[in-house]
């Protein structure tokens, strides 16, 4: 059976070279899992608003994140104050959770989670199985999107052995 992964997003690619670049490595991933994207839309904002407004727009976010998880899914969310973790490290943590879900005969999903603009709300953040930090460097959450879908097709090559990852 193969591994099944979700990608989690609040917020649409819009640019070009965002779903371009997307695509190409969902292609590439298709030899691997079964990668499924959902993209949740963003919470509406004022210009400047108030910590008061984004913790309500991120709560909303995080709810509708709640509905679209799959049962027997491990969560990992993308958030600053999360693990930086190496390659390696990374394809480690997924070939442990391969193993782990392929010796109970669940059918489980990995689903990674990227939040909008301004992140996550602490509860969903809370539910996570872990999380993760791709830099302590802020980067648009659709170029962080692109970049995660890398570094798991890396972590793929890498429990394969193959030359990609050098």
């Amino acid at each position: 059976m193969m591994e099944r992964v979700v990608l989690l997003c609040v917020g649409k690619l819009k640019e070009r070279f965002y779903i371009d670049a997307a695509a190409e490595y969902t292609k590439r991933l298709s030899r691997f899992c079964k990668l499924e994207i959902i993209e949740l839309p963003e919470e509406r904002l004022p210009e400047n608003p108030s910590p008061a407004l984004i913790d309500a727009a991120l709560l909303k976010e995080a709810e509708a994140v709640r509905k679209k998880l799959p049962p027997s899914s491990r969560l990992v969310a993308l958030c600053v104050e999360g693990r930086l973790r190496s390659s390696e490290e990374l394809a480690k943590m997924m070939a442990a959770w391969s193993c782990g879900a392929a010796n109970h005969g669940l059918e489980k999903r990995l689903v990674f989670l990227i939040g909008g603009s301004f992140g996550l709300h602490e509860s969903i953040k809370a539910e996570a199985w872990t999380m993760l930090s791709m830099s302590p460097m802020t980067f648009p959450h659709h170029l962080a999107r692109v970049m995660l879908l890398e570094q798991i097709y890396r972590a793929y090559q890498i429990n394969a052995g193959s030359r990609y990852h050098k």
